[in-house]
């Protein structure tokens, strides 16, 4: 119901939440990381996006100075900063081997928010079929344990792309 000019005494801003519709994914969706590096690798450009809290961070766990750290894996982007990636293949600059095969992150522990909240970035959870997708990519959808509706929707509202 909409109204035009003033609103009723009784509407309240609270009540609008009753016309949302809930998001397809209310019951929770299944994700468990396998840790495969799919994620992270190319064959496309792509870009991790970093915060000055995760560069620090990054630069701590490589026993760095975050001057160090931003001279050698980061790159500008605009007025933006992002993970520098290999050249040859654009995986990320911290996609190493796995010494039984496969990738892994070498900064895993501190890994930046947006790697930390895939795959509930807000384009994966358009529609189920955006979903799909998604997991024709990425092994671990749709596998493993049920995550919640509220923390799906905050790391959707946390990623920082």
């Amino acid at each position: 119901m909409a109204f035009t000019g003033a609103s009723p005494s009784w509407y309240t801003p609270d009540m609008k939440l009753f016309a949302q519709k809930p998001p397809w994914y209310v019951a929770g969706l299944a994700f468990e990381c396998t840790g495969c590096g799919v994620c992270c690798s190319g064959p496309a450009e792509g870009y991790v996006w970093l915060t000055d809290k995760e560069i620090i961070q990054i630069a701590h766990f490589l026993n760095i100075s975050p001057t160090e750290m931003k001279r050698r894996y980061v790159r500008r982007v605009g007025t933006r900063r992002s993970l520098k990636e290999r050249q040859d293949n654009h995986d990320c600059i911290f996609l190493v081997p796995r010494e039984e095969g496969g990738k892994k992150c070498s900064i895993y522990p501190v890994r930046p928010s947006q790697c930390r909240t895939w795959p509930f970035w807000p384009g994966n959870l358009t529609s189920p079929e955006d979903w799909a997708l998604a997991g024709l990519r990425c092994e671990g959808i749709n596998r493993g344990d049920i995550h919640g509706l509220d923390e799906i929707e905050d790391k959707r509202r946390t990623t920082g792309h």
